[in-house]
């Protein structure tokens, strides 16, 4: 590749890095066909750079027939057609490097596509073969192996294991996916699988790219010895082993391989990094962040945590402490594309957070939902986390304000999750494309409509809208985001406290940078000093509840 597609700057880059997420097919849509693409992207850098990231990370962008939102991959060192082709992600990363820009890029080593060459050639193979044990074949149990090789739910449904068809036309062996039976799961104990991940590591690092998000980084290494066939039926983190030894899931043996991906990351300049994604117990976090291992690990707890000082305190608390003890710095991210807007979820109460995919069928969802409340909450628990040491993740749409959409027709949801579950989950919500002008056939995502519904109100909470207003949370992401590039410092922060005041909390970094959000329901009256920003105004030198300030 051109050397001009690379990116270069200090080693440690990510450690307090601003990271966006696009999800590209909800992005920006050029050729006009529903769906976004790259070209749409390269489109939006000047828009990117105003707002202020150091990062993006693309969610997959590979060849898929889209059963599981594009994490369902075909071919791992391609792009789908309708995204767009190679040659138009090298301009699209030379645009972002030129706006000083870099970009993750998603790798999802569990599981391949149903449709990928390894798969479509082992369904054409005998039993046994070399293809078949790339990924995770089994014999049924039964008299003519027609029972399932062991009990396993899926992700997505009741069970993990589907049959095939032999080549001769008989009922077959069975193969395990976690997830969709769209989705069979890699052997990883095969050689074969390691070094194709490793050469899809090398490529893309070759191409300019600067770092890598690993999806579902814990799953990878399964418990498949002397004919031991895992049996799972929750998939929730309280029932699995927080010692290294559980049948699928953060085996210590998982590690191995990312000491392998991170010798590659290292051959280049400034090394890659790469964030896992690792649904595993708190404990458990931090080898995924080594300086041997993957360098970050998503810190999730804040995705669920409620509008609480206490909670917010204690979950800070810990993964600062924890990020300190692997070297690595911690991760903040409030919504991605799997979970309900953090402007929603923050304006929901307590008994509909309880059990967000009931309340999400519930007949009268959206008048459980305090808009305002949520929006005020939103914004600054965002400049809360953006004031602490560690990179922020971020989520496209997020820094609109935006609600989740939740009128999307039964018939017209995409996630398997909907499908799978009855009508209780789904992520579609987080997935509408974005907003970008208060007319036109998509709100000008494009110029032929969106591949998932657009709500009416996004004529009001769009780009064109809120570019024009210095009040809108566009304009305080891009002041915060200026401000923060001033202000990051050292990675040391002190709490503090304000005993005639608990629902305030209170922080501030080595240069005199100082955060305060309010919690509680009455204003709070601020520290002396310089107010740079605020999420609600500061009347008479007071801060409004529910709300942050930046204070130096």
């Amino acid at each position: 590749m051109a050397e001009h597609t690379f990116l270069r700057g200090p080693a440690d880059w990510w450690r307090q890095a601003v990271v966006y997420q696009i999800y590209p097919r909800s992005y920006a849509d050029q050729n006009g066909d529903g769906i976004g693409d790259l070209k749409g992207i390269t489109s939006r850098v000047p828009y990117l750079k105003e707002l202020g990231v150091d990062a993006v990370w693309l969610s997959p962008f590979y060849p898929s027939e889209l059963a599981d939102g594009g994490y369902d991959v075909a071919d791992y060192r391609n792009i789908d057609p309708r995204i767009g082709t190679l040659a138009e992600f090298d301009t699209m990363l030379e645009t972002l490097h030129a706006a000083g820009i870099r970009v993750f890029v998603d790798v999802v080593p569990n599981h391949s596509s149903d449709q990928h060459e390894w798969f479509q050639a082992a369904l054409k193979a005998p039993k046994g073969s070399k293809e078949r044990d790339r990924y995770i074949f089994r014999d049924g149990k039964g008299e003519h192996g027609e029972i399932r090789p062991s009990e396993l739910v899926s992700h997505f449904g009741p069970t993990a294991w589907t049959r095939i068809t032999e080549p001769d036309g008989s009922p077959g062996q069975w193969y395990m996916h976690l997830f969709a039976k769209e989705q069979p799961d890699f052997n990883w104990d095969n050689q074969e699988v390691r070094d194709d991940f490793i050469k899809t590591m090398r490529f893309w690092s070759d191409r300019g790219v600067d770092g890598y998000r690993i999806d579902v980084a814990h799953a990878l290494v399964k418990d498949l010895k002397n004919g031991h066939l895992p049996e799972r039926q929750s998939y929730d983190v309280s029932v699995m082993k927080n010692d290294g030894t559980d049948d699928l899931f953060d085996r210590d043996e998982v590690h191995e391989i990312y000491k392998t991906w991170r010798k590659v990351y290292n051959e280049y300049d400034p090394p890659r990094v790469a964030v896992a994604e690792a649904w595993v117990h708190a404990n458990r976090r931090a080898r995924y962040a080594s300086t041997e291992g993957l360098g970050q690990s998503f810190a999730f707890d804040l995705l669920g945590t409620q509008w609480n000082k206490k909670k917010f305190h204690s979950t800070i608390d810990y993964q600062l402490k924890a990020a300190a003890e692997t070297g690595s710095s911690t991760t903040w991210v409030f919504s991605n594309h799997d979970v309900i807007r953090h402007a929603t979820r923050f304006g929901l109460p307590e008994s509909a957070l309880a059990n967000l995919p009931k309340w999400y069928r519930s007949a009268d969802r959206e008048k459980q939902i305090n808009v305002e409340l949520g929006f005020d909450r939103a914004r600054a628990a965002t400049m809360l986390v953006l004031a602490l040491p560690g990179s922020t993740y971020l989520y496209q749409g997020e820094e609109l304000g935006m609600q989740e959409p939740l009128n999307i027709p039964s018939e017209q949801m995409q996630d398997p999750q909907w499908f799978r579950s009855e009508g209780s989950i789904s992520r579609d919500g987080c997935r509408v494309p974005m907003p970008w002008t208060s007319t036109g056939s998509s709100f000008g995502f494009g110029p032929g409509g969106s591949h998932l519904p657009q709500p009416a109100w996004f004529k009001d909470v769009n780009v064109e809208v809120q570019d024009k207003d210095p009040k809108s949370t566009l304009a305080l992401y891009r002041t915060a985001l200026r401000l923060r590039r001033g202000l990051v410092c050292a990675e040391q922060f002190t709490w503090v406290k304000h005993p005639l005041a608990p629902q305030v909390m209170h922080f501030k970094r080595p240069n005199g940078w100082q955060c305060i959000t309010n919690f509680g329901t009455k204003p709070f009256k601020l520290p002396k000093g310089q107010v740079l920003l605020s999420t609600k105004d500061v009347v008479d030198g007071k801060l409004p509840a529910n709300a942050t300030a930046w204070v130096k």
